[in-house]
């Protein structure tokens, strides 16, 4: 694929996602965000698997910053699904 045609599925890809999330009820945010961070372990996988096979040092450091910032997106999200569930659950007696 060209670096063009790349450009333009981001472009199309971030205005449906933004689209369709802009349309999910309040009530649906928390599951949904607990699917997204199932995604973002994937996407974990797939850096590791890229970087293990890239082949120059720059492409290497480059898989190493996606891994960690996939890792921090994982553990964020785990944590602020965590917060809004406690939120609604309320005090338990």
């Amino acid at each position: 694929m060209t670096p063009l045609t790349l450009l333009a599925v981001f472009i199309v890809s971030t205005l449906l996602g933004y689209k369709i999330i802009s349309h999910v009820p309040s009530l649906l945010h928390t599951p949904l965000m607990s699917a997204m961070n199932a995604l973002s372990g994937v996407i974990i996988l797939g850096a590791v698997t890229a970087t293990y096979i890239a082949g120059s040092v720059f492409f290497t450091i480059l898989g190493a910053i996606a891994v960690a910032m996939a890792i921090v997106n994982v553990f964020g999200g785990f944590d602020i699904t965590h917060k809004m569930l406690r939120m609604v659950a309320g005090k338990k007696k």
